[in-house]
């Protein structure tokens, strides 16, 4: 399982929301070239980058900031937030993102997704659906999580058939930032049923047995933000775990 520590980008420096709002930030870093490689530095293989200005205006933000991080530290990146164009993923692409994530645009428009996987291939993307409770459902949450969709999970999984997706990260949003642990039952749901997936946990990792459980369950990777943030465990004993 890749562990992918996460640097959350608002206004160019390093952030965490909590429950993904935007009033509730907590800033930890400046400099987020240090962070990115203190991160390499420890043995991590992939970094997790979002532009949560990107994702909150619903068009690219930090591209040019990304980039220069991209280019400034060997390690791979994958990075989204606010990527609503073809030339959004190219110029991630091009600027040397590994992995673009395309979150809302994912959900809303699975037709212009789809070509997307179609040209730059299921590696350079990865779908990211942003999920919150509603009763029983998960529903996709849009747009910086300001907003939901009309369809639940499952359902906006099915327009991505086997064999056209490979990469899918999944946020339990009222987890996020919380140090709750992560929704290990909908992971499992999703494992099971899209074993075809390469299934990304985000949102509540606190301890290592999180990684642990996430991994028992299939999960290919997890995301890891606040719980490094605050020294509740190292990058190098993540790996190790």
């Amino acid at each position: 399982m890749i562990v992918y520590p996460a640097i959350d980008l608002k206004d160019g420096v390093c952030v965490r929301l909590m429950h993904g709002h935007f009033d509730q930030v907590t800033q930890y870093d400046e400099q987020p070239a240090s962070r990115l490689a203190a991160f390499a530095a420890a043995g991590a293989r992939w970094v997790h980058i979002v532009d949560l200005d990107g994702a909150a205006a619903g068009k690219a933000r930090q591209h040019e900031i990304i980039g220069e991080l991209a280019r400034a530290v060997d390690v791979h990146i994958q990075s989204g937030g606010g990527v609503r164009s073809r030339a959004d993923v190219e110029a991630l692409l091009a600027a040397g993102v590994g992995r673009v994530v395309v979150g809302s645009l994912a959900v809303t428009a699975p037709d212009i997704v789809a070509g997307w996987l179609t040209d730059f291939g299921p590696e350079r993307i990865t779908l990211a659906i942003d999920v919150k409770a509603d009763g029983d459902h998960y529903v996709p949450a849009l747009k910086g999580w300001t907003e939901t969709a009309g369809v639940d999970l499952w359902a906006a999984l099915d327009r991505y058939p086997p064999g056209t997706v490979r990469h899918l990260l999944v946020t339990d949003v009222g987890r996020d930032g919380a140090l709750t642990g992560p929704n290990l039952d909908l992971l499992g749901e999703i494992v099971r049923r899209r074993p075809d997936l390469q299934v990304q946990a985000s949102g509540g990792v606190a301890a290592l047995a999180d990684l642990a459980a996430a991994r028992a369950l299939g999960c290919a990777g997890a995301i890891v933000g606040r719980a490094l943030y605050e020294g509740r465990f190292t990058v190098e004993q993540a790996l190790a775990a």
